[in-house]
């Protein structure tokens, strides 16, 4: 069974996110640095079947678009050049990096480990694909 991938796209880190083969769970996969990121899903891709790759989509409160939404459609055009066949869906990223923070406290980390961006990336990631599985699925 196939596995739907969710992209928190940064313009230094990226977070990534998987669902389980049944697609009902949303964990947290890693967080990579940006230019890595291609090399990094051709390689999950060979061990890992993906069906859909979720990437959050940047806007302010009001809905138009941030400095970030130009960095996340290059991002999708650069993804549809390596996996032509991938199907990618846009999803609202709003609050998304404050959810994240949110629920670091709620989990009862520690401050050092709250500054940890990358943790914060990944968890973002896995509060879109959270998000889309409970509205597509």
């Amino acid at each position: 069974m196939a596995r739907i991938m969710a992209i928190d796209y940064g313009k230094k880190r990226t977070g990534l996110a998987v669902t389980d083969p049944f697609k009902m769970i949303a964990s947290g996969l890693t967080t990579v640095a940006t230019h890595d990121l291609i090399p990094y899903l051709k390689k999950y891709m060979q061990q890992e079947t993906v069906e859909a790759i979720v990437i959050g989509e940047p806007k302010n409160l009001d809905g138009t678009t941030t400095d970030a939404t130009a960095l996340v459609t290059e991002c999708i055009r650069i993804l549809r050049k390596h996996f032509p066949a991938m199907e990618i869906i846009k999803m609202d990223e709003r609050f998304t990096s404050k959810m994240a923070f949110q629920s670091m406290l709620d989990s009862g980390l520690k401050k050092k480990e709250r500054r940890n961006k990358a943790l914060v990336d990944e968890i973002s990631a896995t509060i879109i694909l959270q998000e889309y599985l409970q509205f597509h699925t």
